[in-house]
């Protein structure tokens, strides 16, 4: 029987992938050009789908890229050109950050110990600040960061861009993307699928302001927000994209759209309920982000109280439930727990009478 993969990505694979993957290669869609018609019409639903399971809003655009990691850089050159403010309690908001700097902006952040979330009283974004990053999920630590707190901070404040990375957050985070001007993901967490694409949803708000600077500095050459809005526009990429994960992403999401994205949150926090439940009683585990309203429903971090953190994935990966290890120096001493939409309530149901057993 096949192993069930809890790990925060890749992770497991969505239960209609191989079913979808069957067909795109009985019909050879993946030696299709990517400047044919049909991968036209491909995009289109692609956009047509997301629109719908994401409720956004008409001024938004979609672009496909390598990566979520890829858009930390592309949102920083194209939109920016001096300053920055970033909200950082883990490693993946850290390296936004990191990567401002690189780029020479004036970065400036509010940083909370690892594992903690942000009083909004905490936050003071400086005067003249273009872009303000925020982690809505943060996959190293499992701190979740309230998207009503994310909406609260546009009325606070309304001037700079807002940028919200929901790599381990979407499909389940219910923001309201007209209070955010951009957003990120990666579809090889909540989405079940391979790993190998980034989703960028950006904003008419966004791509003004990067109007003003292009051709003003360095933005990546082709792959700037204004050349991908040209090719957007005809349903096109600058270059040669992975047909795969975009074929696949496509069909995926519509069956989320059958589904219900209100149920799949639902069973979401079902699930998470049955993981947080059982931590908080055990002797041998226990929840490692101590404040309830940011724990993650979608990464959930315990920590291994009595053994090594290894000892724990081994049992588990011999019964075939494949967990992951904790992020950087809390590898010894946590597990991570993927809770994406691909798993079943009878699957996290399995692993926690494992954890019992454990």
């Amino acid at each position: 029987m096949a192993p069930v993969y809890f790990t925060p990505g890749p992770a497991q694979l969505y239960p209609t992938v191989a079913k979808h993957l069957q067909t795109a290669l009985d019909k050879q869609v993946f030696s299709q050009s990517h400047r044919s018609q049909a991968f036209k019409d491909l995009y289109r639903r692609a956009d047509e789908a997301l629109r719908a399971l994401l409720q956004l809003p008409a001024d938004y655009a979609i672009y496909f890229t390598g990566s979520a990691t890829e858009i930390w850089e592309r949102s920083l050159q194209s939109v920016t050109a001096a300053n920055t403010y970033h909200l950082v309690n883990g490693s993946f908001s850290k390296k936004y950050l990191d990567h401002a700097k690189w780029l020479g902006r004036n970065a400036q952040a509010l940083q909370v110990p690892f594992g903690q979330g942000f009083s909004l009283e905490q936050v003071q974004v400086p005067a003249g600040t273009e872009l303000l990053a925020v982690t809505q999920n943060e996959t190293s630590s499992g701190v979740c960061m309230p998207v009503a707190d994310i909406h609260s901070l546009r009325e606070r404040f309304p001037e700079p861009l807002l940028s919200v990375d929901i790599v381990s957050g979407a499909p389940y985070a219910a923001l309201d993307f007209g209070k955010v001007d951009m957003a990120f993901f990666s579809v090889q967490k909540g989405f079940g699928l391979p790993a190998g694409l980034g989703v960028w949803l950006v904003n008419e708000r966004s791509r003004a302001k990067a109007a003003t600077l292009e051709g003003r500095q360095y933005t990546g050459g082709h792959y700037s927000l204004q050349s991908l809005h040209d090719q957007y526009q005809q349903f096109q990429t600058p270059c040669t994209p992975n047909v795969l994960d975009i074929y696949l992403l496509t069909h995926v999401v519509e069956d989320m759209l059958a589904k219900g994205v209100a149920q799949i949150r639902k069973e979401t926090e079902a699930k998470a309920q049955q993981v947080y439940s059982f931590l908080e009683e055990s002797a041998r585990f226990s929840p490692f982000v101590a404040e309830k309203a940011h724990r993650s429903p979608t990464v959930l971090v315990a920590d291994v109280l009595e053994k090594p953190a290894a000892e724990v994935i081994a049992q588990l990966k011999a019964q075939g439930l494949v967990v992951g290890a904790g992020y950087g120096a809390h590898k010894e001493k946590q597990i991570r727990i993927a809770n994406f939409p691909a798993v079943s309530e009878a699957d996290m149901g399995a692993l926690v009478s494992r954890l019992r057993a454990i």
